[in-house]
């Protein structure tokens, strides 16, 4: 009798325990369901999770420097390579890198920035072209690039960038 007494009562214990159990794992899927509690996705960055501003700067003979940031609501992480950019169609309007390596990653979210530098005239001479806007992208999302609009008309020649970095003082383009 004793030991229908102690099955009973583990049973009881068991079938308690269950249940709470239960309840937890109800209650965490109905929070993850609901947003709430739900942890952000992290992904690489592509053209359309940024936006991006121009501006010019004197050290270094002058240079643009380019900013991307995330978009509202999203983290992603951009790799510390140079970004896909061009002025117009021709071969020597096209941005080839000034650094050898690759540079860190930098996690974007709220309004961490990464920065580029692009020197965008490289050569010595008066040859060129003006130059009022920029196709930008994130180096191999190209299909996604998009159009920003430069600080003034600007010669163009051979243009070289940096990567993207976390400190705008590392996208200085030295040539």
């Amino acid at each position: 009798m004793r030991s229908r007494l102690a099955a009973r009562s583990t049973r009881f214990v068991l079938t308690a325990v269950a249940a709470a159990a239960l309840a937890t794992t109800a209650a965490g899927t109905s929070l993850a369901v609901g947003g709430q509690g739900k942890a952000p996705v992290e992904q690489v960055c592509g053209t359309a999770d940024l936006t991006f501003k121009v501006t010019e700067k004197t050290q270094a003979g002058g240079y643009l420097l380019v900013t991307a940031k995330a978009r509202p609501g999203i983290t992603c992480y951009l790799e510390g390579t140079i970004p896909a950019a061009g002025f117009g169609s021709h071969p020597d309007r096209q941005v080839t890198p000034a650094e050898q390596a690759v540079t860190d990653t930098v996690k974007l979210s709220g309004s961490t920035a990464a920065y580029a530098g692009i020197n965008p005239k490289s050569t010595n001479d008066d040859f060129g072209a003006e130059f009022d806007r920029m196709i930008i992208a994130v180096a191999g999302d190209e299909e996604g690039a998009t159009s920003v609009r430069l600080p003034s008309p600007t010669l163009i020649d051979k243009p070289l960038s940096t990567n993207w970095h976390a400190d705008p003082a590392d996208a200085v383009p030295f040539s």
